[in-house]
């Protein structure tokens, strides 16, 4: 990987590159996520997905971290990313769970154009790209996965409509993820959810990221 210092021109962003262990974790779905890191590259920042300092660490701060929600996924049904912008977590989900039915939920328009647009140059076909709003749909879904949408307490009421029994919210969160689920412990209670759980991942590169559970209990 070329140093940014003495890279190939003044000012230059590189792009991170796919480490082996990166590989070893896509495994199959590898050169897709490739391809879709390429497609980042290429468009991300000329489409307002991510900022030019996000690329040296395209793979670490956001494919690698998207993938940490995956263990918590259920062993079948349907996922809802919402929020999905440039497809973070939900295209990652999809290449790495393609048991899965996945919905990518955006509101905006030019996303929607991207995430569709992602989903052909994949060949995605357990993906289905709807353009609205949390609050708008009315389907359940087996699990529902955010990152960097709201604050929890915010994403629980956005999301809680949208789980089916048994089902949860996966939240990616940073730092503050006690200190969300703390603030949010009243309006998890008033959704009639599982108090929330943290799990910690050390995901490739020694990287803590964390997950935030919340679920929506079983009747007896």
């Amino acid at each position: 990987m070329v140093d940014e210092e003495q890279g190939p021109g003044a000012g230059e962003v590189v792009p991170e590159e796919a480490s082996e262990e990166v590989r070893e974790l896509f495994g199959l779905s590898f050169s897709a996520a490739e391809h879709f890191a390429q497609m980042l590259v290429a468009e991300g920042e000329l489409r307002g997905l991510l900022g030019p300092r996000e690329l040296p660490r395209l793979w670490s701060r956001h494919l690698v971290n998207s993938a940490a929600v995956v263990p918590f996924l259920p062993a079948r049904g349907t996922v809802a990313d919402v929020g999905s912008g440039a497809g973070l977590p939900g295209v990652v989900v999809a290449l790495l769970r393609p048991d899965l039915d996945v919905t990518l939920i955006e509101p905006m328009e030019r996303r929607v154009d991207w995430l569709e647009h992602v989903v052909v140059e994949l060949d995605l076909d357990n993906v289905t790209v709807r353009r609205a709003r949390a609050e708008e749909v009315r389907d359940r879904y087996d699990a529902v996965t955010a990152r960097a949408v709201a604050n929890l307490s915010k994403l629980v009421r956005l999301t809680s409509p949208l789980l089916r029994q048994g089902g949860s919210l996966l939240a990616l969160k940073g730092a503050r993820a006690e200190t969300e689920v703390e603030e949010a412990r009243y309006v998890i209670k008033k959704a009639k959810l599982e108090p929330a759980v943290v799990h910690e991942v050390l995901t490739v590169g020694e990287e803590l990221t964390k997950v935030v559970e919340v679920r929506r209990p079983r009747r007896g």
